[in-house]
This record gives structure tokens, sequence and C-alpha cells, in this order.
């Protein structure tokens, strides 16, 4: 397992378009995942023990930045070939099991990941309402391990973007697992 993190945000960069596969059976559009005040795109997986340690509270955070106008939408890239535990039915299983309030799509070409510089699950980008980068850092201060009373940043930093639609200034990295790339032989 290779540890890495994310960049600094590129503030102002602009949401890549896509079109993906979702596990309730509908294609989802960069547009039709996109909220009035701005919408948060997290490239997530099944297997990885910092999304594992998160998870709940990203389907927490992502609930309540609904009625701030925020939506979000997962992406998972990993090469499901060599992670089966990524696989389109286990992204099913999960989504049911935690009930997502957000789209959970398959980008098995790893083309969506590479077009936003994804590196690491989790990664997260956070949008204005004009789909122009605010946010690329941390869910809050935990790491693997689940640390349920800290600093929410990304909740904070979305909330901030919903209401004036800048991101904070300073920003601490995601952290996570590789993407998991296929080999390109």
């Amino acid at each position: 397992m290779v540890r890495l993190e994310t960049p600094v945000c590129e503030f102002g960069a602009p949401a890549v378009n896509f079109d993906l596969p979702g596990v309730d059976g509908k294609r989802w559009t960069l547009t039709q995942c996109a909220g009035e005040r701005g919408l948060l795109v997290m490239f997530i997986c099944n297997h990885c023990p910092y999304v594992k340690a998160v998870i709940d509270r990203i389907v927490r955070d992502t609930r309540e930045l609904l009625p701030l106008g925020i939506n979000s939408v997962a992406i998972m890239s990993n090469d499901i070939a060599d992670y089966p535990e990524d696989s389109f039915e286990n992204m099913q299983k999960l989504a049911r099991e935690l009930d997502f309030t957000f789209p959970y799509l398959l980008d098995e070409a790893q083309e969506i990941a590479k077009a936003y510089g994804a590196v690491c699950t989790p990664d997260f980008f956070g949008y204005n309402a004009d789909l122009k980068l605010q946010y690329r850092g941390r869910l809050d201060a935990s790491r693997k391990e689940a640390a349920p009373d800290v600093q929410r940043d990304l909740f904070e930093a979305m909330k901030q973007i919903a209401l004036t639609g800048q991101g904070p200034r300073d920003q601490i990295p995601s952290m996570g697992c590789s993407i998991k790339w296929k080999n390109e032989s």
C-alpha cells in the first residue's frame, strides 16, 4: 500500500465533465451531479483502509451539505481486476449498506481520475456554483484510524464555498492509498 498526499488546490480550475455509470443503474454527468451552490467530487473505493476509516463521516458530511446546496458524487477508479473488493457489484453493495445520498460511479477506463489529477483514495475536489475548484484538502484531522471528534475541514470548507463561493486559503492535503492504476503494457 502506497500512501500519498494530494497536491495543493489549484483555485479556479474548472471541473472536468464526465459521463459514467452509477451503482443505481443510471449514467451520470457533471451537470446532473452539480448542486445549486457547488459540487463535491470524491475519488473513493471500497478496499482502502483510509476510506474505510472515514466513510461514515463522508456519508454524514455529504448528507449535511445537501441543505446548503452542495451536492456530492463519488467516483471509483481503481483497477478492479487486481482489486475485486472494488468491483461494481461491491460498489452497489456498499452504497446500499451505507445509504449513500450521492451517486457512486465507476471510472473503469480511469480517464476521469487522470483528467482530475486524482492521486489517492480518498481525494476530495470541492467546487463552487460555477464549478471552479475551491478545495483540495482532507476530510478532517484523522488519519487511517477513526477519530470522530476532530475539526471537520472538508465540511467547513464546503459550507464556506456554499455561502461565499470561495474556499479557505489554507488547506491541508488529503492522504490515502494510491489509486490502483491498470498496468499499461
